[in-house]
């Protein structure tokens, strides 16, 4: 528990807003995008500007309280129990160099922003599916662009951060200045400090054309079978998913599918719209409920996934995996097809390969750079009972083990013991990781949601 004295100290340092348990300005800045991660800490600092930041990590780090810090609240991985929540929401700067090719965003910003300030001018960057999300937390995770088979990870185009490492220094990290925190800064999450803004590449914009293909759920064995064979052969300039959906008997869904479970492909390609259709045409080929798919306007980017944009209770899990063979589309209809009567609401397949599966110019953290797809399971807490859900995540990503290689930490899903949050990186890059630690943060101040604990600390970190 924070003592009094102290936060009057921490009022004396700041600009921005102390909230307590029980006041309104408390319960802004600990709301997480998934409602079943409630945050409690002891108190939050809604951050006015970078010196706010490093002012309060300084502050913290004097009377080793631990930290953590949220933006848009998505990808709250595990509740914070005590300590001070830093919320960033409000670092909202957004500056686009053209001449540098280069866009330079605060901690709160969220990537709407972004395309408001890039599309005028003919550009874009690497975005993912919903630009709802804010930029700075998806990119320290690496970041899977809707677009990655294209532009790589998100993390690939990063210049520059500004961090606030945890003695409440403020520090510029690129290749030249620190080579090492910049490597694992970019997919190391928020084991190292708190970065207050950060600067990235964009690329030109050219013709775009996306959409999805909605498949009554009695087509869903030969959908998954024409996807399988189909997905590897697309260009890298397009991108493709496929989605298991169990939608509720609700009046705000289309009579179509309401109380069905449709299989959706979703579809994006930078190029011109009749080589889109021609790659589209095998997929086609089976009758579909709906069919959106053709030019688009980039402002309408987020129609391609259409992800959720209300905050809800979600339980989710992610799995890369090597190949997507006959036995594994098996376990995956078995666990998510139609009569399977699972609690989940949604299993996503999406295809790797391309720009993603290449060595970025700077070494980087990220995991998956091998992988061919990435499967996203995704429950409703609350729906049911929580356990069935649970169990229903746990029992297809044991089914499917034999093909699995890790996760994407962005995609994790709750941050479990050390040995769960191990496989979000490979071995060798999480004994580094845990070396940066050490040298960074050897107090563990930053201990919350997919900690890192540093080398030498013999308890398991919090989460």
């Amino acid at each position: 528990m924070i003592q009094e004295q102290d936060l009057e100290t921490l009022r004396g340092l700041v600009s921005g807003i102390i909230g307590l348990p029980g006041e309104a300005a408390y319960a802004e800045d600990t709301a997480a995008y998934n409602l079943s991660q409630v945050h409690r800490p002891d108190a939050t600092l809604g951050a006015l500007d970078a010196g706010d930041v490093a002012r309060a990590v300084g502050w913290a780090a004097e009377r080793s309280i631990p930290v953590a810090v949220q933006a848009t609240g998505h990808n709250a991985s595990a509740p914070m129990d005590e300590g001070l929540l830093v919320n960033a929401s409000r670092l909202q700067e957004v500056a686009v160099d053209q001449e540098a090719g280069a866009v330079t965003v605060g901690a709160g910003v969220r990537w709407s922003s972004v395309l408001e300030k890039l599309l005028p001018l003919g550009l874009t960057a690497a975005h993912g599916s919903s630009s709802s999300v804010g930029v700075v937390g998806y990119t320290l995770g690496g970041g899977l662009p809707l677009m990655g088979r294209t532009l790589g990870f998100a993390s690939d185009h990063v210049r520059s951060f500004d961090l606030v490492t945890p003695e409440g220094r403020h520090r510029r990290i690129d290749p030249e200045t620190e080579p090492e925190l910049f490597t694992v800064l970019r997919g190391g999450k928020g084991n190292f400090g708190i970065v207050t803004s950060m600067t990235l590449g964009v690329v030109p914009l050219g013709d775009f054309y996306g959409g999805q293909l909605v498949y009554a759920e009695d087509s869903s064995a030969r959908v998954l079978e024409l996807f399988r064979q189909w997905a590897p052969t697309l260009p890298r300039e397009a991108s493709a998913s496929l989605a298991f959906m169990h939608l509720p008997d609700l009046p705000f869904l289309p009579e179509e599918v309401r109380g069905t479970a449709p299989v959706i492909l979703r579809f994006a390609f930078f190029g011109e719209a009749r080589d889109a259709d021609t790659l589209l045409g095998p997929m086609r080929e089976v009758q579909t409920l709906r069919d959106t798919a053709g030019p688009m306007d980039y402002r309408d980017v987020d129609a391609v996934h259409g992800d959720p944009t209300d905050p809800a209770p979600g339980m989710e899990r992610g799995v890369l995996l090597t190949e997507l063979s006959d036995e594994a589309a098996g376990e995956l209809l078995q666990q998510i097809g139609p009569g399977s009567e699972t609690p989940l609401v949604m299993a996503e397949l999406r295809l790797l390969g391309g720009a993603l599966g290449e060595a970025p110019a700077f070494p980087d953290a990220v995991s998956g750079r091998t992988a061919a797809f990435h499967l996203f399971i995704l429950g409703v807490a609350g729906q049911s009972d929580g356990d069935p859900v649970q169990a229903a995540l746990t029992r297809l990503a044991l089914a499917l083990e034999p093909w699995a290689a890790g996760s994407l930490i962005n995609f994790h899903g709750p941050a479990g013991d050390e040995t769960d949050r191990a496989r979000a990186w490979e071995p060798e890059m999480y004994s580094r990781l845990r070396d940066a630690k050490a040298a960074w943060d050897p107090q563990n101040l930053f201990r919350y949601g997919h900690a890192v604990p540093p080398v030498g600390l013999m308890e398991t970190a919090s989460g």
